[in-house]
């Protein structure tokens, strides 16, 4: 008995031993870590007399977030002229974020949606970087509503899924030059406060797919793709301490371009008029209260293409949202 409880008292303290020297493995590991990532947060290059990053490390925010989609034709068919005007049902979402450090993590919800009163999909991307950002969204749609004219004869329109569907992905980046004073993740990501007013020369690029099918005894198929390139310009406006303001434009023209539309067995050609342009915008009104923060965004895509002497499209495509936050 006596050799067995000596064997079992150095297991036992190997065991206590080891343990610790686990553990403060670990945790070395984690200081390490968020000591890295916390120099990388603070040390950006910026001007902190303009742009300044939050003390605190996390932070919590929720959103509810709108959007809708719009497409309109116009032309001349038949020595007549025609107009279509058509929008989808408006999409809501609810979504909760966490971030540490600049790296965040989000959850949203559609409730239309989960409780099957909302058959369209539609899938988003959104990073605001202090040098490059992106809006990326895709949208599978068939309820529509809205109107066609020819002529002197107006009809109503109410589409369903097996009657049209409407594919879109749209695209938009941009490239700050003044990144040391002006900053787009302080209106729109919330993690750096813009302390003074501020604005930058913007390039942008910009992309758009599209894929309509309309379905009965003429059926109709419309596919386009564009890419676009230019320039525009942003302003963080602060009137007072803890208030922003901003609003940017991001005008690009196209530079390629590929369109077809078939109804029945007949091409309707599409050619290329110039200036055709993707158009985005983007404006937030941002409130901060210690550690508190709310306030409303909004980013909004337009797309023209086409001339309406024969066949012009017009496509847009908006978000806004509602938010706040609080930093810990």
């Amino acid at each position: 008995m006596m050799v067995h409880s000596v064997w079992l008292t150095i297991l036992l303290l190997a065991v206590l031993t080891v343990q610790p020297v686990r553990g403060q493995k670990v945790y070395e590991l984690n200081r390490r870590v968020d000591s890295v990532l916390t120099e990388r947060y603070r040390l950006d290059g910026v001007d902190t007399a303009y742009i300044i990053r939050p003390q605190s490390k996390w932070t919590l925010t929720g959103q509810l977030t709108v959007s809708g989609a719009r497409i309109g034709i116009e032309g001349r068919k038949d020595g007549q002229s025609f107009e279509t005007k058509l929008q989808a049902d408006y999409k809501s979402t609810v979504s909760i974020g966490i971030s540490y450090l600049g790296l965040s993590l989000n959850l949203s919800l559609n409730p239309a949606k989960m409780m099957g009163r909302y058959s369209d999909y539609e899938l988003s991307f959104r990073s605001y970087g202090r040098r490059f950002g992106y809006d990326i969204a895709y949208q599978d749609a068939h309820n529509f509503k809205g109107w066609h004219e020819q002529g002197d004869v107006h009809q109503d329109i109410t589409t369903s899924e097996d009657m049209f569907q409407l594919r879109t992905l749209n695209a938009n980046a941009y490239y700050v030059f003044n990144a040391r004073r002006f900053s787009y993740p302080a209106a729109f990501a919330h993690s750096y406060i813009q302390r003074r007013s501020a604005g930058s020369f913007l390039l942008a690029a910009s992309a758009q797919g599209q894929h309509g099918r309309v379905s009965g005894d003429y059926p109709t198929d419309f596919k386009m793709t564009h890419i676009a390139l230019g320039a525009g310009y942003g302003y963080n406006y602060v009137p007072r301490s803890g208030w922003l303001l901003h609003i940017s434009g991001l005008p690009t023209f196209i530079v390629y371009s590929h369109t077809s539309l078939t109804t029945g067995d007949t091409r309707i050609p599409l050619h290329y008029h110039f200036p055709e342009a993707i158009m985005t915008t983007r404006s937030t009104v941002v409130r901060q209260a210690g550690n508190k923060f709310f306030g409303l965004s909004m980013v909004f895509n337009y797309t023209f293409v086409g001339q309406k002497e024969s066949l012009a499209v017009h496509n847009s495509k908006w978000f806004a949202k509602a938010f706040c936050g609080i930093r810990l």
